[in-house]
């Protein structure tokens, strides 16, 4: 039995009592609840939640990478530039239409990424007008020319015109000058296959119609263009063939066609015309057109005065028989046709009696005295 500090009896501690645990005493942990399944449940969903975060932002992060890599690409696109584009931008034309327009012509790879572009960059202003584009363009480069305007521009060469009018008319153009041009026009730089040897006229001798002159263009490749497109049309009406039936080189035959073209007017009186210019030279009789007279005095139209017609010019058909040294003017594809298939008929003059331009011709000078007082009473020149 034991007893305490006061001597008295102990009472033994039963098992499973408020006493000591039967066995072996471990420590006790205090402050710390015991874990729960609940609480391991909210653990597992904040991981989740961590790690699709991260997923988003890595998605986020190469999907930028991804798009910066592909819009540099766009904007900077590789290999060489392609060929050259014509586009022609209509008043109130956008950004938005114009990119269009440039992906559909292959000028840039996506109208969507010039637009995106152009977040981070100034899109300049689109102006009306014509622009020369490379296909495979950078985003830079086609600012550039827009930013510049518009820089492709028609050049009308109308049948009738001379190489100083045509020479006048292209040095209007951005680039080019009326006397550089006319200096490689008249030098023998540009050579016509129908130019007498030795000659270095081109006149009568450049197709007439429209040529689009772009960034870059000489004075020398435009001028050829002129030469060339001449040479098409005198190809398609058989100029050589046409000639030698009428007794004429080519060359006679464009004078003849330059005189028809101005004398003329307009097309129906044309084959007429050209049967009297050689109905004349048939009988040695000087032409005796005023439009002759005019191109050596470097006018354009006009009354004719007996002073005029007295001007000593190997070029005054009233004083000198045969036609001009040169032609006069660049004939049209019509006038040269009417020139080599004349209608038949002995007519030796004609004159205007309509206002539309309709001219009467006559085989006597008689009837022509007739015609004029016809044209005069009708109020025309």
């Amino acid at each position: 039995m034991s007893m305490d500090d006061q001597g008295g009896p102990v009472d033994p501690v039963e098992p499973g009592g408020l006493g000591e645990p039967d066995g072996p005493t471990s420590p006790r942990v205090y402050g710390r609840p015991a874990p729960t399944r609940g609480a391991h449940r909210r653990s597992d969903s904040g991981h989740r939640v961590r790690t699709m975060v991260l997923l988003v932002v890595l998605v986020v992060v190469l999907a930028l990478i991804g798009g910066y890599v592909w819009l540099q690409s766009e904007a900077s696109p590789s290999g060489p530039e392609g060929p050259q584009v014509i586009v022609t931008v209509r008043p109130g034309t956008g950004t938005s239409q114009l990119a269009s327009t440039l992906q559909s012509k292959h000028i840039i790879g996506s109208s969507l990424a010039y637009r995106i572009w152009g977040q981070f960059h100034t899109l300049p202003g689109v102006l009306a007008g014509a622009y020369a584009f490379r296909q495979n363009s950078g985003f830079a480069t086609v600012n550039r020319i827009i930013t510049g305007g518009p820089n492709v521009f028609p050049v009308q060469i109308p049948p009738g015109f001379t190489v100083a009018e045509v020479s006048r008319r292209v040095g209007q153009l951005p680039g080019h000058a009326a006397a550089a041009f006319d200096k490689v026009a008249t030098d023998g730089t540009v050579h016509s296959p129908w130019q007498p040897a030795g000659s270095t006229n081109l006149d009568g001798l450049l197709g007439t119609g429209t040529y689009i002159v772009v960034p870059g263009e000489t004075d020398t490749q435009l001028l050829t263009s002129m030469v060339r497109r001449f040479n098409a049309i005198a190809d398609r009406v058989q100029l050589t063939t046409g000639a030698a039936q009428l007794g004429l080189t080519p060359y006679q035959a464009i004078i003849a066609a330059s005189i028809v073209q101005k004398e003329g007017f307009i097309v129906k009186n044309m084959g007429p015309v050209a049967r009297v210019i050689l109905n004349r030279l048939s009988k040695d009789m000087p032409l005796q057109m005023d439009s002759t007279v005019l191109y050596a005095e470097g006018r354009d139209g006009g009354s004719v005065t007996s002073k005029d017609l007295a001007l000593k010019s190997p070029y005054n058909s009233y004083l000198n028989k045969g036609l001009t040294p040169t032609p006069i003017c660049f004939p049209s594809a019509a006038a040269l046709q009417a020139t080599l298939n004349p209608p038949a008929g002995t007519w030796l003059y004609f004159v205007v009696v309509q206002s539309d331009g309709t001219e009467a011709f006559a085989d006597t000078f008689a009837q022509q005295k007739a015609n004029e007082a016809l044209a005069q009473k009708r109020g025309l020149p």
